[in-house]
């Protein structure tokens, strides 16, 4: 088997390559935004800029990880709606892709183009195949109303070869201090696949979070990450359909509401109801489960943040994609070391040179 690497479709500022560098594994991320490119460079993060669309895997040659988190602004609740809409149509053209037809200009016709950037993994996967050269593992994300497009996608895998999970999970039941809900789809070429099983307790609004299944870790709150002089509530447009009444409270002692580009906007006020200083850059990665020094760049980090996959779901995620377990996944979900510090040990290993000619990236 080839030495493990990872492509990483739709890479924002780098949730899911931070996670493949916890867990030792090379990863090269494909993004478009300057922005995110912008915050991926001072992280050293390898990186691609440009359209997923007009790169295939012959470019990656090593890669023998598929990843990827395509846009949401289509599907998600805060979206304009335009997937959902469309959600039967994106499913026939998944049916039509398998069957080896080429679906791009009809893609792209689409009332929003980026609704059907969703099945671009697909397109990978089956060029893959087609080349000899399939994925070992493929580890997929997005918000929950994209679960029937990855069943879809899992059906066809499933049909080429592979052993395909996926399902909606909650990022509190893996230690993330937000509730989040993503769904994932894990596929492998050898072996079953499965979901990662939970660490966590869920929350429950009300609930201690001592109480639950003993075997299970408390869900994290936001201030066991964020250090502040006194407790907090953070007011979140998140769920109110702009509605100002609507605004949701979370108390420092819970995990955060699902966090969104518009994170910045949140207020944060004291116990009682003073305005405190709102989340920095800094705060805000850190529910997202980014080290405290991860260097934000760019504009628009907050959207930057927002759309980022959760470096420790993706952890939990990648290693049961790639059935990685004992010391090397407590290791990678260790909160020790910071950024600087994994930078400096890669440094020791391989440089930025080295790792790109280890990928097989080609000009």
């Amino acid at each position: 088997m080839r030495d493990r690497r990872m492509v990483d479709l739709f890479a924002g500022p780098g949730g899911l390559d931070v996670a493949a560098r916890r867990l030792g594994i090379p990863a090269i991320g494909i993004e478009w935004d300057v922005n995110a490119c912008e915050t991926r460079r001072k992280a050293a993060l390898q990186t691609m800029r440009g359209d997923v669309r007009l790169f295939e895997p012959s470019r990656f040659k090593e890669a023998t990880i598929l990843a990827g988190g395509p846009p949401c602004q289509t599907y998600t609740v805060a979206g304009n709606g335009a997937g959902r809409r469309a959600l039967d149509t994106v499913l026939s053209f998944a049916k039509r892709m398998a069957g080896g037809e080429d679906v791009t200009s009809d893609l792209r016709m689409l009332a929003d183009e980026r609704t059907g950037l969703v099945l671009e993994p697909l397109r990978w996967a089956l060029m893959a195949l087609q080349a000899g050269h399939p994925y070992e593992a493929v580890l997929l994300e997005q918000v929950p109303a994209v679960l029937p497009v990855w069943k879809a996608v899992g059906e066809i895998l499933e049909e080429k070869g592979y052993s395909v999970a996926c399902g909606v999970l909650r990022t509190e039941e893996y230690g993330v201090p937000q509730t989040r809900r993503r769904a994932i789809l894990i596929a492998r070429l050898v072996g079953k696949a499965v979901l990662p099983t939970p660490t966590h307790r869920p929350y429950r609004k009300g609930v201690s979070r001592s109480k639950g299944d003993p075997k299970l870790s408390p869900w994290v709150a936001m201030d066991d990450v964020i250090e502040r002089p006194e407790p907090f509530v953070v007011v979140s447009n998140y769920g109110t359909g702009g509605d100002p009444k609507a605004r949701g409270r979370r108390y420092s002692t819970e995990p955060a509401a699902t966090v969104t580009g518009k994170v910045s906007r949140n207020r944060v006020v004291s116990l009682d109801g003073a305005e405190l200083n709102r989340f920095t850059h800094a705060e805000a990665g850190r529910l997202q489960t980014f080290p405290i020094d991860f260097p934000w760049a760019g504009r628009d980090v907050a959207q930057q943040i927002g759309n980022a996959v959760p470096p420790r779901l993706a952890i939990h995620a990648l290693a049961a994609a790639l059935d990685i377990g004992g010391d090397v996944l407590d290791e990678a979900l260790s909160e020790t070391a910071t950024w600087r510090e994994t930078l400096w040990r890669e440094s020791k290993a391989v440089s930025a040179v080295e790792s790109r000619h280890l990928l097989g990236v080609t000009a």
